[in-house]
């Protein structure tokens, strides 16, 4: 529940704070948000089968928004679109703990109904 709470103070103080990103780092924060958002849901799975540890949880959140950006900026020092394994590799997280979440409140939604 609480990275849920965390992810609607983000979207509305993201929303109502005027804070403009520049366009030359627009590339690094989408794939920090993307990695981000990758260990949010990871964390949603986790305490859905109650296997949620918070320290596990604030060092993925952190480590893969930072990991990703500077993927990014060493992919534009090179020349090299680096960026787009980060893009995959947390993209397909992304989906594959949303659906393990959506298989998971699918089963228990059966459960309440059969019994």
């Amino acid at each position: 529940m609480l990275p849920i709470i965390g992810i609607l103070v983000g979207i509305i103080l993201g929303l109502t704070l005027p804070i403009h990103i520049p366009t030359a780092y627009s590339s690094y924060m989408s794939i920090a948000v993307l990695a981000a958002l990758d260990s949010v849901f990871g964390g949603i799975r986790a305490s859905l089968e109650q296997k949620f540890e918070p320290d596990a949880f604030i060092s993925g959140f952190f480590g893969n928004a930072f990991l990703a950006a500077g993927l990014a900026y060493i992919g534009d020092r090179l020349d090299v679109p680096i960026y787009l394994a980060a893009i995959f590799a947390f993209g397909t997280r992304l989906f594959q703990n949303f659906a393990m979440i959506r298989r998971h409140l699918l089963n228990r939604w059966r459960e309440r109904i059969r019994q």
